[in-house]
């Protein structure tokens, strides 16, 4: 019996739309990084990129359980000397929903080129309005 190996130009790629309103951050991002990757295809081969694109809707309304609205914070170093910098995920929520998604998301993908790749594949949106209907996305249930 045979492992089956995709090949880059047999992979097919189908656009998905998961609604974060009333769920759990890490939840919504860990569905999308798995569609990204592909992983829920049974055509599924590591060394290849065979994941699909996600467009994540309402991610204004998605929920941060317990207390990491006010015990977590995004760091990052702008390359200055003391640069380091940090904001509390209270905020980032109220300001850019997009942005705490996305870093949910990338921080679930492999820190290799396919990671990129799939990093690309993926819209966030902070209202339940996105610009891909002509794509003729489906609904994923989580």
């Amino acid at each position: 019996m045979s492992t089956y190996m995709a090949k880059p130009q047999e992979v097919t790629r189908k656009w998905y739309v998961i609604d974060a309103a009333g769920k759990p951050l890490g939840r919504v991002a860990a569905q999308a990084a798995t569609l990204l990757r592909g992983k829920h295809k049974p055509t599924f081969t590591p060394h290849v990129d065979c994941g699909d694109h996600v467009i994540i809707i309402n991610c204004g309304q998605a929920v941060l359980t317990g207390n990491k609205a006010t015990q977590k914070y995004y760091r990052w170093h702008t390359g200055w000397i003391g640069g380091l910098k940090e904001v509390q995920y209270s905020k980032l929520m109220q300001e850019r929903p997009e942005k705490a998604m996305e870093l949910a998301v990338t921080g679930m993908l492999p820190n290799t080129t396919q990671g990129r790749n799939a990093a690309r594949r993926l819209r966030t949106y902070k209202a339940d309005v996105h610009k891909h209907a002509a794509q003729q996305p489906e609904e994923y249930a989580l």
